[in-house]
């Protein structure tokens, strides 16, 4: 963080994220760097640090120094699904620009191709309905018709208030909750159009 700041500390949109940063705790180069290491031991979903991460992860993209890495079941998901009609969208606390790079960039291929929409901190928090809801309409479609995928319960839980359909995806098999709210999926191959 600390190199990477020290680079680009005049880019006008490393400046925007440290304002938004600034806005949040410190206007120099170490205090940010101190700052950015307290949010990232508490996994703060700051909009600032993201987009920053982001960046950095661009940079390591770009340069060869970082591959972005997918489940083998992956690739052939995402195609068939591209096939079938269905949109593909991504929500991350990593920011849009970290999403592109890393689905750019994998062991397997660009990925973008396949992926309509990017949403990130700035739609709202991963565990407030209103974001769900957000990300339908910006998709032009129902809640009900979106299914929306994480490990997380929360998010899920979030998604169903906002009357998304849900699954939980569990790649360890036999780790999944046992009473939970959520259809568990433990590969992208048994997920089939229309479920």
């Amino acid at each position: 963080m600390g190199d990477f700041l020290e680079r680009h500390w005049n880019d006008p949109e490393v400046r925007a994220d440290v304002a938004r940063l600034e806005a949040e705790h410190a206007d120099d180069p170490a205090a940010v760097v101190a700052h950015v290491y307290w949010l990232m031991d508490r996994d703060k979903k700051s909009t600032g640090l993201k987009s920053l991460q982001g960046k950095i992860w661009e940079e390591g993209y770009r340069t060869g120094e970082l591959r972005g890495e997918v489940y083998p079941d992956v690739p052939p998901a995402l195609e068939r699904w591209r096939r079938q009609g269905i949109d593909i969208a991504i929500f991350s606390s990593g920011s849009v620009q970290a999403q592109r790079s890393l689905f750019a960039s994998t062991a397997a291929g660009d990925l973008t191709r396949f992926i309509r929409a990017y949403f990130d901190t700035t739609t709202g928090s991963k565990t407030a309905p209103h974001s769900y809801a957000c990300i339908a309409a910006a998709l032009e479609r129902s809640p009900s018709d979106v299914l929306f995928l994480s490990d997380v319960g929360a998010e899920l839980d979030a998604a169903l208030a906002a009357g998304m359909r849900t699954a939980l995806c569990v790649r360890m098999p036999g780790s999944a909750p046992s009473a939970d709210a959520h259809p568990v999926v433990s590969t992208f191959d048994g997920i089939a159009a229309g479920r």
